[in-house]
């Protein structure tokens, strides 16, 4: 069967609405009071956020909202925009030039690591990391810097299904640390792998993650990668079913760098962190939760968020492992 083939599938649903809203209220209600983990110091726009703020949101693919908390208060994207950017990508230019370009294997070391360049003979490994994330968003289209972002924020746009703003503030103070990634990029360069203005690809990149959001944002962009890349409440058909179901698969390996695999075994739904606090989770046929909290583990996901995701995705059936025996037939 070749890629583009249609394929059968089986998604379930989520339970009613009181349910949803049963559990959620628990979630929130466990973790808003758990005060582990650090903001990140490392870039002082995101330093200064208020520590206590707690944000979940569940947005199901029948368009259905559920809310709680700090659900709209609103922080930097950060390297939650690397899935969606992977997608609008490989809608623009196809799945087989994008993984030759940029690969879908979990590299096993941090994030911003120069190691899996090195020891894959210049081929980033897969777009959740920067070096990959910075290989596809070289390959956005564009004859300039201001094309090639216009394509960046009006395809997230989209995904949110609102126009979203550039944090100023954040793109400044991340564009003065920028050193590691401008080396990543123009390490890519040198092997061939990006064309190009490597350090204007890196603007770009620098930009996408300084982009605000808020937790609905995020489960309503997650929801339309869950629903076959249909935004649930525009109805716009951001990228084709197959497009989501590629990126949906690079997140369930990789998307939460080298802690996928313990994210999968404890919690069983294809996610991104970022380091301002926010995750996306997503429930292919069901839906998405987005998640607030800046207080982070070692690991860079922040800690209630980790632990609301957890609770839900067991509560409400969202592991894509779990199953159960088939009923007695006779």
């Amino acid at each position: 069967m070749s890629h583009d083939a249609q394929h059968t599938v089986s998604t379930g649903s989520l339970p009613g609405r009181d349910l949803v809203e049963a559990v959620l209220d628990e979630a929130y209600e466990r973790f808003r009071d758990l005060d582990e983990g650090e903001v990140i110091e490392g870039v002082p726009a995101l330093a200064d956020v208020e520590p206590d703020l707690f944000g979940v949101a569940l947005v199901e693919s029948s368009g259905a909202e559920h809310t709680r908390g700090d659900a709209r208060h609103r922080f930097s994207i950060q390297s939650i925009s690397k899935a969606f950017v992977y997608a609008l990508v490989c809608q623009e230019i196809g799945h087989d030039a994008v993984l030759e370009r940029v690969g879908v294997d979990n590299t096993g070391v941090p994030f911003d690591s120069v190691l899996a360049i090195e020891h894959n003979e210049g081929h980033p490994m897969n777009p959740m990391v920067n070096a990959g994330a910075i290989a596809a968003t070289g390959l956005v289209p564009g004859d300039t810097r201001a094309e090639r972002w216009d394509f960046v924020l009006r395809g997230l746009s989209r995904f949110a299904g609102r126009d979203l703003e550039l944090d100023e503030a954040v793109y400044r103070s991340e564009s003065r640390e920028n050193q590691r990634n401008e080396g990543l990029a123009l390490l890519l360069e040198g092997h061939g792998r990006l064309s190009g203005d490597a350090l204007g690809v890196v603007d770009t990149y620098t930009r996408q993650c300084a982009l605000l959001v808020d937790a609905r944002d995020l489960a309503v962009m997650g929801a339309t990668l869950a629903s076959g890349g249909m935004n649930p409440l525009t109805g716009d058909q951001v990228v084709d079913p197959s497009i989501a179901r590629d990126t949906v698969s690079v997140l369930t390996a990789t998307g939460m760098y080298e802690r996928s695999g313990e994210w999968l075994f404890e919690v069983g739904a294809p996610a991104k962190s970022g380091i301002s606090g926010g995750i996306v989770m997503i429930s292919p046929g069901k839906g998405a939760v987005g998640a607030f909290s800046p207080r982070l583990d070692d690991a860079g996901n922040s800690v209630r968020g980790r632990k609301a995701c957890a609770h839900l995705s067991r509560s409400l059936g969202l592991d894509v492992f779990a199953s159960r025996p088939p009923s007695d037939a006779s």
